[in-house]
């Protein structure tokens, strides 16, 4: 073999060698070097902040807001930090966004408004709504357990006395459905004879409505008794399949997802005061009667329905002198002696 050839063979590995052991240092001291640059940042303590994004109005609840670690130098004295007084979670449910917050974002003293302070009512509001409050007991305000931020229905319940002599009318109607609870008078910072904090069940409710649904639960608290019944979280997406199969949401070509969202859910917060139920007292009970009690022989009045007679037991129309009671299966039926 040629002695070159041999020579230049060599001193190309050398080279190779020497080239790869020179990479791998640079390399790795660039690495070591990259890693000793990179700072590391102090936690601080836990701040509050917002889970989702929460508009102006939204009433807090357990789901919007969450602890989370915070770099020590970024917390500010206005941070919810944990452990303080004034983070405490039971304080701050049902108060109310003031300034709008990013998801992810920490909570100031001053986004939040609570019930006790000016302004309150004012912020929770949506654009052209109105605050309506009516008084509740324990057993129509649902034993207490409704809180803000809840939705609820309102059911009127009231005697219908008419022009007879017979029992008056009992109905019971749910006038307004899906109302939103901006506030109670609830309390749970009084103390009793033993220091320990005593719950105060509340005795009104104050909801968010139109100025006609308004207007409605004004009259309706002269008529009769107002009841509430809570509604579930998941009956939101019944009104919103309600409103598109009677074609109020009409939703703009070229509207994007988050756009049309926010608009579906707009329509589904609506409170609504049509497509109401009712129930009678003779739809509970065989002794009460279906109908407002009329005079007997009263001709009905053009354009109305004709109310059925008195009725005394079972619904059978009162009749005076002696009867016969004829009974075809579970039906009697009264005839008076000497009668065709």
């Amino acid at each position: 073999m040629d002695v070159k050839k041999v020579a230049l063979l060599v001193g190309a590995l050398v080279i190779a060698v020497v080239t790869a052991i020179m990479a791998k240092n640079m390399f790795t001291g660039a690495g070591a070097e990259a890693a000793n640059a990179a700072p590391v940042v102090p936690m601080g303590p836990k701040v509050l902040v917002a889970r989702k994004a929460l508009p102006v109005g939204t009433i807090i609840d357990a789901e919007s807001l969450t602890f989370q670690a915070w770099p020590k130098e970024l917390v500010q004295n206005a941070y919810y930090t944990e452990g303080s007084p004034e983070a405490d979670m039971q304080k701050l449910l049902g108060t109310v966004v003031r300034n709008p917050i990013t998801a992810g974002q920490p909570l100031t003293r001053g986004s939040l408004v609570g019930p006790n302070d000016r302004g309150f009512l004012a912020a929770a509001l949506g654009p052209g709504m109105r605050a309506v409050t009516v008084p509740v007991s324990a057993t129509s305000g649902v034993a207490g357990f409704i809180f803000p931020g809840d939705r609820v229905d309102v059911v009127l319940t009231q005697d219908v006395i008419g022009g007879g002599d017979g029992p008056p009318l009992k109905v019971s109607e749910t006038i307004v459905r899906n109302l939103r609870v901006l506030a109670t008078d609830q309390r749970i910072d009084g103390k009793n004879e033993e220091g320990k904090t005593e719950v105060k069940t509340f005795t009104t409710v104050t909801f968010e409505a139109t100025p006609r649904i308004a207007e409605k639960i004004a009259v309706s608290q002269s008529m009769g008794t107002l009841s509430l019944a809570l509604r579930s979280i998941a009956d939101n997406n019944a009104e919103l399949e309600r409103a598109v199969a009677a074609g109020a949401v009409k939703v703009p070509e070229g509207t994007n997802p988050a756009e049309e969202r926010r608009m579906l859910l707009a329509v589904a917060n609506q409170p609504t005061d049509n497509n109401t139920t009712y129930t009678t007292g003779g739809d509970v009970s065989r002794f009460q009667r279906r109908s407002v009690p009329a005079k007997a022989g009263a001709t009905p009045v053009a354009g109305t329905v004709a109310a059925a007679p008195a009725a005394g037991v079972g619904g059978q129309p009162v009749v005076t002198g002696p009867v016969v009671r004829v009974a075809r299966g579970n039906n009697v039926t009264v005839v008076p002696v000497g009668a065709r």
